[in-house]
């Protein structure tokens, strides 16, 4: 049974296959997929007054649907939800999420998103200047002892939230290790403030030294039987 084929040029069928594939890809590239992503949350316009100590996400999972083609053109990098808290007062806000204003690809459209609404809570910005402590670990080398320890500067302004900043007396440093140390240890440290709330007003590095001395020597023993002892003692 002759082929059906056999009677086209090549040329014929390479245009053919050539078609094909184009087709294909087109199809490939229109054909609506859906992509699920997270979008950083930015807050802008804070009260200068104000400080942020607790917020319900920090990000929306968005699902953006589209074509293979248009959701190439995404870049995740750039996208952001901007939230504006200007007009923000202490205690609880709540602003609802609005994913359009999220800036996406033309031919894009967003099937869903979480969560549907920002809670943010604000409180008044205190400051005050409190000590620093310095954290020394360890011991130094048998024979010498820590005679002090000098900080530059002794006190630093703190910033943050008013109900954490206040009940602060002082700070701590960074740990210095004097384990086997036979000389003065002098570095730069920073501060050790744990959560966001509450941050140094100078976030420059302080200076640390740790004056090590000799052990002092013992006081000779006196032989009070020993007449040498005697006349020494008068």
């Amino acid at each position: 049974m002759a082929s059906r084929f056999e009677n086209l040029r090549p040329g014929v069928l390479v245009l053919a296959l050539a078609i094909s594939i184009f087709i294909w890809a087109v199809a490939q590239g229109t054909s609506s997929i859906q992509e699920s992503f997270d979008v950083p949350v930015e807050l802008v316009g804070i009260e200068e007054g104000l400080v942020v100590t607790d917020q319900n996400s920090d990000a929306i999972n968005v699902r953006l649907r589209g074509s293979r083609a248009s959701l190439r053109n995404l870049d995740r990098e750039q996208m952001k939800y901007r939230v504006d808290a200007s007009g923000g007062k202490p205690g609880v806000a709540v602003y609802e999420i609005d994913v359009e204003t999220i800036e996406h690809p033309t031919g894009t459209t967003f099937a869903g998103y979480s969560p549907s609404r920002i809670q943010v809570r604000f409180e008044k910005r205190g400051r005050k200047a409190v000590s620093v402590r310095a954290e020394v670990e360890g011991v130094p080398a048998p024979g010498f002892h820590v005679a002090g320890v000098v900080i530059e500067p002794e006190r630093v302004w703190l910033e943050g939230a008013r109900s954490q900043v206040m009940r602060l007396n002082e700070v701590v440093t960074e740990a210095i290790d004097i384990a086997g140390l036979a000389a003065n240890a002098k570095q730069e440290v920073r501060l050790v403030l744990g959560g966001g709330t509450v941050w140094a007003e100078d976030t420059s590095p302080l200076q640390v030294e740790v004056l090590i001395e000799a052990d002092p020597l013992p006081e000779p023993v006196l032989n009070l039987d020993d007449p040498e002892s005697a006349e020494e003692r008068g």
